[in-house]
């Protein structure tokens, strides 16, 4: 059986017990604004609902994963006057903390840019498979905000917080093989095979004992990240005052105008 329902910036279907959600705005390299932030919710509470789903695959159309956050509706906003992130910050959260609570198996297959809320989302699955051309980018600090979907709380447990404090203040690119490396993705895959691969996965779960895994999510949730959704409320405490200062305002410009920005700590 093969289950399509409609969405407006991605793309949802079932088959075989997996459930494939592919971000679909490649236009703007899946950058994450508030359609798609609700799109990916209800698209997530489905698959949790639904005694079909066993598995569920997130991967994004196009060039690339994600870009993270979209800085061309930043700086429209700014330059209207009238920004206030503070729905869109709580909703990339919640998008992380239910793929943390989901009682079935997640898997993230990356391939092109995968920054900011995008890596951070993927680090969030229970499987990462990326492609051999992925580059993950904790591209916040070039914005002058903080990590947002819960990124800095999944890096420290993922990597440790040295790397994870290297990464986040730095913002310096990490291609697939160093994923690789320190524990951010399970497997690097040729591109061209990404989603074969993936899907190999998948099927292989949804073969399997599905109450067990619901057990392990749970146990898991419950010894690494029982604090994850306190974390996620001063996360968006701290978002929120960093969307509000110069720093923000003249990263943003800078990103969209292609220039060095020049932070001034205010």
């Amino acid at each position: 059986m093969n289950l399509m329902m409609d969405f407006t910036k991605l793309n949802y279907s079932v088959e075989e017990g997996v459930a494939y959600i592919n971000l679909n705005n490649p236009k703007n390299l899946n950058a994450f604004d508030v359609p798609m932030e609700d799109d990916l919710i209800k698209a997530l509470a489905l698959c949790e609902e639904s005694e079909e789903v066993k598995v569920v695959v997130l991967s994004g159309e196009g060039k690339g994963f994600s870009a993270g956050g979209d800085v061309g509706t930043f700086y429209r906003l700014l330059k209207e006057g009238n920004i206030d992130l503070s729905d869109m910050i709580k909703k990339i959260g919640q998008i992380s903390l239910k793929i943390k609570r989901m009682g079935k198996p997640v898997i993230s297959s990356v391939h092109g840019p995968v920054a900011g809320a995008g890596f951070n989302i993927a680090m969030a699955t229970d499987f990462c498979y990326a492609a051999d051309n992925a580059l993950f980018i904790q591209a916040f600090v070039k914005l002058g905000l903080i990590p947002d979907a819960g990124g800095q709380y999944l890096l420290n447990r993922i990597v440790g917080v040295t790397k994870a404090t290297e990464l986040v203040m730095t913002g310096r690119p990490v291609k697939a093989d160093e994923a690789l490396a320190i524990g951010l993705v399970n497997k690097v895959i040729p591109a061209e095979e990404l989603k074969e691969e993936t899907k190999k996965l998948a099927l292989k779960l949804a073969k399997g004992p599905s109450l067990a895994y619901a057990a392990m999510k749970d146990l898991s949730f419950e010894s690494s990240y029982k604090d994850f959704e306190k974390y996620l409320e001063k996360e968006v405490y701290h978002q929120s005052n960093s969307a509000k200062t110069e720093d923000f305002r003249e990263g943003a410009y800078a990103f969209v105008e292609k220039r060095k920005a020049d932070f001034q700590g205010k």
